[in-house]
């Protein structure tokens, strides 16, 4: 009978050490205003929409010129590219 409780102890101890790596995945998402302000840092101007397309976060920018552009940027490494 110590094998079935030395099994269960173990299934415990692999459950608890994967939980809180799931919950830390979750939390590495830059949030919307982090976005709009590393996409303004590259191109400067008015943000005038945020959305959200698979895995990046699409910045409509107004620029001085009068000009609309869409950035994007990872909503995980924080990477922009101008679209």
């Amino acid at each position: 009978m110590q094998l079935p409780n030395c099994l269960a102890a173990i299934f415990m101890v692999c459950a608890l050490a994967v939980s809180p790596v799931q919950a830390k995945n979750t939390q590495d998402t830059i949030s919307k205003k982090e976005a709009v302000q590393l996409a303004t840092t590259k191109q400067p101007g008015k943000t005038l929409k945020i959305s959200l397309e698979g895995d990046y976060y699409v910045v409509r920018i107004l620029q001085s010129d009068g000009r609309i552009i869409d950035v994007k940027v990872h909503k995980v490494t924080g990477e922009v590219k101008k679209d």
